[in-house]
């Protein structure tokens, strides 16, 4: 890999990060830059999977005040992911390649409408609390499943599935929306890391490029909560919105 190439996925990993925090979808920057870089669809979703660990870290670190208290709700919920995870992973390596690429588009497509209904999935949450007298943790049992889909989901390729745990979340608690998404982002983890541990042994990774997208993913995702706070977040998050439909366009016509 040229110094060049190194730089611009280091960039696209920065952006990866800071579209995490605002979104909830640091996949639509970094996997087409892993394409852009030359990577088949497989080989950049894999290698993708490797870099987005250094986002759930970041994020991790930076909601450690919303995380108290909540250590054995998430140690149950990043169990279940978990196993989802490995499902996914299990999945893609055992699917031909062409199966991988022709589902890809609808799922970046997928991710794109959910990032523009995040509003009205946080409306909904909040209506929900409103309507409650006091914060209510949800059962974990009717948690497992949808935790576990958008696990296996996660595993499989990744991008939106912050948004679709956010979903779920949001619609089984009424607590404030920082600590369900701090918890969103510690389960969705667990389920790429859990994904990442089989491609490192069993895929084609391209490590180099993982590296560089993976330092500016821990960077972006540093920056993020700063950059949210000064910045109009809904014309970014729309923004992305619309690039992940050009790019499922894009990636359905070649």
């Amino acid at each position: 890999m040229d110094p060049f190439s190194g730089a611009l996925l280091v960039v696209a990993g920065v952006a990866a990060g800071l579209a995490g925090s605002i979104a909830g979808l640091a996949s639509l920057c970094s996997y087409p830059a892993l394409l852009a870089f030359g990577l088949p669809p497989v080989a950049a979703n894999v290698t993708n999977t490797m870099a987005m660990f250094a986002n759930t870290a970041g994020a991790a670190a930076a909601s450690r005040p919303e995380l108290r208290g909540q250590g054995r709700r998430v140690a149950r919920l990043v169990a279940v992911a978990a196993a989802g995870g490995s499902l996914g992973a299990a999945l893609l390596l055992s699917t031909p390649a062409e199966a991988f690429e022709f589902v890809v588009p609808w799922l970046i497509a997928l991710g794109s409408v959910l990032l523009l209904a995040r509003d009205r999935l946080r409306r909904l949450a909040e209506e929900r609390a409103a309507r409650s007298a006091a914060p209510r943790r949800p059962a974990f049992l009717p948690l497992a499943a949808p935790v576990a889909l958008v696990g296996l989901y996660g595993g499989y390729f990744g991008a939106a599935s912050g948004v679709l745990m956010l979903a779920v979340l949001c619609a089984a608690t009424t607590e404030p929306l920082p600590v369900t998404n701090a918890v969103k982002n510690l389960v969705t983890g667990a389920a790429n890391i859990t994904a990442a541990v089989a491609y490192a042994f069993l895929a084609p990774v391209h490590w180099p490029a993982a590296a560089a997208l993976s330092c500016g993913c821990l960077a972006g995702s540093w920056l993020g909560p700063k950059v949210v706070r000064r910045l109009p977040e809904r014309p970014l998050r729309y923004a992305i919105a619309m690039a992940g439909f050009g790019l499922a366009l894009y990636l359905q016509v070649i």
